[in-house]
């Protein structure tokens, strides 16, 4: 199985527990980190969208 075919599942499943955890109580909250950084998460997004298609 080619390994970037794993890479975002693997990142959505570790976001949606982190989120879980922190509904629960086990974490602490996330949104406010989330709301101050969600500009860097979509630049290394893109970053790393380019750098797939580079060959």
């Amino acid at each position: 199985m080619n390994t970037r075919s794993l890479i975002a599942p693997v990142i959505l499943i570790t976001l949606g527990t982190a989120f879980l955890l922190s509904k629960l109580g086990l974490l602490p909250p996330l949104g406010p980190l989330f709301a101050h950084w969600w500009p860097l998460i979509l630049i290394a997004v893109g970053i790393s969208l380019l750098l797939r298609r580079l060959p």
